[in-house]
């Protein structure tokens, strides 16, 4: 508890910090959203042009869309410096962080906590609306809104998982923005959309190599349309836990193994 305590009181003064230029924080919340929602609208004039990507109604593509979304959202929140860590490790300020009475890794996501109000607000909002269309059709009941929010954080545990995992590998090679580009955004930007729409070894990479497909894809097979069943969601977060398991172990590994700029 005195860890939490401590994490939280890092959290604390990070904000305190970022409210401090309240312009940055706004306009750049401002521009996260306008982003997300251009990325969206660029799906959806798709969509309401062909009427659906292989079998997949707006309504069901817009739901894949929101969930990532949040899912990366919740994220970035709690441990947007994981995703920089290439920045500690060149520059030398992780022996800073090495300092403090907490696990380095909470000290590490305390750093820069980003409230991403743009992309949680969007996100809703999307989700919303894509989850009363599909009501509204009869596809899916009120049951889907617990299992979405069940799905949301496993993707957002996943998601983390993924981001450490890559990160980790920092210790042994320190540049790692190539492998992120691939790992992170590549991955992540291809599960926006139904995994259907790609061939079948691109499809095996996203649900085994770096299988961010779990976060939103294969949990809404069973959500959207019923399929194989609600196994589907156990599996899900199953593998979001092996994964985050795994990268702990990495990270630990890797930290063990690190030597500060100064030695």
């Amino acid at each position: 508890m005195t860890w939490i305590r401590m994490y939280a009181l890092l959290v604390r003064a990070s904000i305190r910090s970022r409210m401090q230029y309240k312009f940055n924080f706004w306009f750049s919340t401002l521009m996260a959203a306008i982003i997300s929602v251009v990325e969206f609208l660029m799906l959806a004039v798709i969509l309401l042009k062909f009427g659906h990507i292989k079998g997949w109604t707006l309504a069901e593509a817009g739901y894949l869309y929101a969930v990532l979304s949040l899912s990366k959202a919740i994220y970035r929140m709690f441990a947007s410096d994981v995703h920089h860590l290439e920045k500690y490790l060149v520059t030398g300020t992780l022996d800073g962080l090495l300092l403090r009475p907490i696990p380095i890794l909470l000290a590490l996501m305390s750093q820069n906590f980003s409230i991403r109000l743009g992309e949680v607000v969007q996100g809703t909002a999307i989700l919303a609306i894509c989850i009363g269309t599909l009501m509204q059709q009869g596809q899916i009941t009120w049951t889907a809104v617990p299992l979405t929010l069940i799905v949301i954080l496993s993707g957002a545990v996943l998601l983390f998982a993924i981001g450490l995992l890559t990160a980790s590998f920092g210790f042994w090679i320190t540049r790692i923005e190539e492998l992120q580009n691939i790992t992170e955004d590549a991955a992540r930007t291809a599960a926006q959309y139904p995994m259907s729409i790609y061939p079948s070894w691109l499809q095996g990479l996203l649900l085994s190599i770096i299988p961010v497909g779990f976060a939103n894809y294969v949990p809404s097979l069973y959500i959207l349309r019923n399929s194989y069943g609600i196994w589907l969601i156990g599996l899900s977060v199953l593998i979001a836990a092996g994964l985050f398991a795994l990268a702990l172990r990495v990270w630990r590994i890797g930290l063990a193994r690190y030597q500060s700029t100064g030695s």
